[in-house]
Parts: C-alpha cells; sequence; structure tokens
C-alpha cells in the first residue's frame, strides 16, 4: 500500500524549513508573550506562572472536593514530572499557600491542600486572566475558538488519545 504524501511533502525544502512557518514555533513564541503579559499581574499575588497554575488545579479541585489532590494527579493535570513539581511546590508550601500531608495509608503518597492564604487568594487571581482579555488584539470569540482547536490538537497528538 502507498503512503499517503501529506501537503506538506510537497512544499519545497527552503519554504518547509523556514523558522516562521513551524507551528511549534508559533504555540512557543506566543506562549512566552502571554506568559511576559501575565508577570506584572502575577508578581502582584506573589506567584510565578507555574504557580499559578498550580493554583487554578488546586482551587478547581477545592470546588470539586477532590478527595485525594496528590503529587500523581496533579503532575498528570498539569503535564509535570515529579522532578519539576517537587520544587515547585517546596517554594509554595514556604510562602503559606499550601500544606503537604503524608497519609497514615500509604507513607510514600503526599497529599496537597491549599491553606487558608492559598485559599484567600483566589478572589485577587480573578484579575489575571482579565489582564490578557482586557487588551487583546483579537475578540473573545476568537480566543475562545483558539483554545479550543489548540485543545483538540493536544487531544489529538496525546498518546492517551
Amino acid at each position: 500500500m502507498a503512503k499517503l504524501r501529506s501537503p506538506a511533502t510537497k512544499l519545497s525544502d527552503s519554504t518547509l524549513l523556514q523558522l516562521d512557518n513551524q507551528l511549534c514555533f508559533a504555540l512557543h513564541s506566543t506562549s512566552r508573550l502571554v506568559i511576559r503579559k501575565y508577570h506584572a499581574v502575577l508578581e502582584e499575588l506573589g506567584l510565578t506562572y507555574p504557580q499559578y497554575l498550580v493554583m487554578l488545579v488546586l482551587w478547581e479541585w477545592e470546588e470539586q472536593n477532590y478527595a485525594t489532590p496528590n503529587y500523581l494527579a496533579l503532575g498528570k493535570r498539569l503535564d509535570l514530572d515529579s522532578g519539576t513539581l517537587t520544587p515547585l511546590l517546596n517554594r509554595m508550601e514556604a510562602s503559606g499557600l499550601i500544606t503537604r500531608k503524608t497519609p497514615a495509608h500509604d507513607k510514600r503518597e503526599r497529599y496537597i491542600k491549599l491553606t487558608r492564604t492559598g485559599k484567600a487568594l483566589k478572589r485577587r487571581a480573578k484579575q489575571v486572566p482579565v489582564a490578557l482579555l482586557d487588551d487583546a488584539p483579537i475578540s473573545m470569540e476568537e480566543i475562545s475558538q483558539l483554545r479550543d482547536a489548540l485543545f483538540r490538537f493536544r487531544s489529538a497528538l496525546s498518546p492517551e488519545s
């Protein structure tokens, strides 16, 4: 059976290998700009961007009464390994946003819980997405469509699909 050729195989090498023709670069450079845009707002909250992502998950889990918010579940949700997650959580615990407890039934596991300070920060964090959306050069509808397309693309690339 003959292998189907993708439309990209019809492009010349010089076109195919131009930086601005790379999806990966468009995603990377846009991501860096969005994170920089959030930086000033996150700094007011005392959070880094990765800490903000952790807080979003923990706030969401608290709303859902998620019973066992542990390292494994958090790492899977954020697509972060324990080598990245542990120092991040160490800093967040030191700043009083979270606590980590070892359950009696399994000494290898650690549950992550928001402190009062971490819970209270949620009210102030509502300004973070607004900082990007208020100044966005495209409409909210276009931003939503872009986000949804990226989630579909991620899902299609995911080995669990």
